[in-house]
């Protein structure tokens, strides 16, 4: 539709030039003495027209000449800063590729030309951020070729150079040399870098990552773990892999406590879920006994892992029922009458589960209910697949009946004990 105006516009204006230079009777006259020339008015309109369009040509042709050893430095100009950025694409290339002596080289060429262009007053209005950028290549590409010298050196010119606005270049130089000092196995230098990061970048991702690493380099399990939940927090890992970071964590720090007092700070520290799971509750309870702790307060930590395993059937019971057996059997010690009947409502519920009978049976002899005891290990002792539990189970019952007087019968059961703890092979070879 435009083309189509545009043709009826040209057609209008040709029929409109046309009805105005064939009627057109005017004249124009010169007079340069003693001479006269006499021209028509459209010849003369057209020869003003080609001068103008002359003169005009002349004027822009004089112009690009003058301009022409501008355009030439300019252009040279051009071809360094391409090639400036070239060099600084490559070093990035070959940095990702491995290749560290190149990433230098081509770092180091990129800093020699726009160290070129400054000098020449051509400066490109990036040349700051461009200039820290590669000296950060060039450090990385020196710390992977163990050259601290030289790290260092690029390292302290980015934070020389970097404008003071440009603060993320400031943030990123620290976090770098933060992670070459946890590379170094240099964990107190890889924290002080950190703390000196704003409280903002401190809280980042790749900050906390750097932290949780350090802090488990130098020991400090508080730091690690309460940085460890902070990055579970925001999502750094899957929640699996947090789990399981978290609980090592915690871990660490339930066997790094050094009494009682420090242990049961830790443990309130937890929250309800952490202090329910069987992985966490059940170290505690075996450190705190370790440690000379009250057996109440064990059995106190160790009652919701008790009622979660048995209030559900599966592989996850029957993987921590031994280990919740033996933790509970280490704090049996002034056994109260609550406990004595939740061992015994669980043993009456699940006769054929010989863990939860010995238990009970074990907590009838520290009751001192000695028949009882008997009939309950008796029954447990030849069907317990752990041998630490079957053999404690022939040796009490080898004791008791050293008591009673029965040596027959404490005889075998100190043979059924010695031989839970020797396990034969099941097709001997003859020799």
């Amino acid at each position: 539709m435009r083309a189509a105006l545009w043709l009826i516009g040209l057609f209008g204006m040709a029929v409109a030039a046309a009805l105005f230079a064939g009627s057109n009777q005017g004249t124009v006259t010169l007079f340069w003495a003693p001479y006269r020339l006499d021209l028509s008015l459209n010849l003369a309109i057209v020869l003003i027209v080609l001068t103008f369009v002359l003169l005009y040509a002349a004027l822009r042709a004089l112009s690009a000449m003058l301009r022409m050893p501008q355009q030439a430095r300019r252009w040279r100009q051009q071809q360094k800063e391409r090639a400036m950025h070239q060099s600084l694409l490559e070093a990035l290339s070959h940095l990702q590729a491995g290749r560290f002596l190149r990433a230098r080289k081509s770092a180091l060429a990129a800093l020699a030309m726009e160290e070129s262009l400054a000098q020449a007053h051509a400066a490109v209005p990036h040349g700051a951020r461009l200039r820290a950028a590669a000296n950060m290549v060039a450090a990385d590409a020196s710390h992977a070729l163990q050259d601290s010298p030289q790290r260092d050196a690029h390292w302290r010119e980015v934070l020389a150079n970097a404008p003071a606005h440009e603060q993320e270049v400031r943030e990123g130089a620290q976090m770098r040399a933060a992670r070459w000092a946890l590379d170094d196995r240099d964990a107190p230098d890889a924290l002080r870098r950190l703390a000196e990061l704003p409280q903002g970048a401190a809280r980042r991702t790749i900050a906390l990552r750097i932290r949780l690493k350090a802090s488990r380099l130098a020991g400090q399990t508080a730091t690690a773990l309460d940085t460890a939940r902070l990055l579970a927090k925001h999502r750094a890992f899957s929640p699996a892999a947090a789990a399981s970071v978290v609980r090592g964590l915690v871990l660490e720090s339930i066997n790094d406590a050094r009494d009682t007092t420090q242990l049961q700070q830790f443990w309130l520290s937890l929250d309800s879920a952490e202090r329910a799971m069987p992985e966490i509750s059940l170290p505690a309870a075996s450190r705190l006994m370790a440690l000379g702790g009250e057996p109440a307060q064990a059995r106190a930590w160790l009652q919701p892992v008790w009622e979660h395993l048995l209030g559900h059937a599966g592989p996850r019971r029957d993987s921590h029922l031994p280990r919740l057996v033996q933790a509970l059997e280490d704090c049996l010690d002034d056994l109260d009458s609550a406990w004595l009947a939740r061992i015994e409502e669980a043993a009456n519920a699940q006769p054929r589960e010989p863990r939860l009978q010995y238990l009970a049976g074990m907590a009838c002899v520290q009751r001192q209910l000695w028949g009882k005891a008997q009939q309950l290990l008796l029954r447990a002792a030849p069907h317990l697949q752990e041998p630490g539990l079957r053999t404690r189970a022939w040796q009490r019952l080898a004791l008791m009946a050293e008591h009673r007087g029965d040596t027959q019968a404490a005889a075998d059961a100190w043979k059924q004990a010695a031989q839970a703890v020797v396990v034969l092979p099941a097709n001997p070879a003859r020799t």
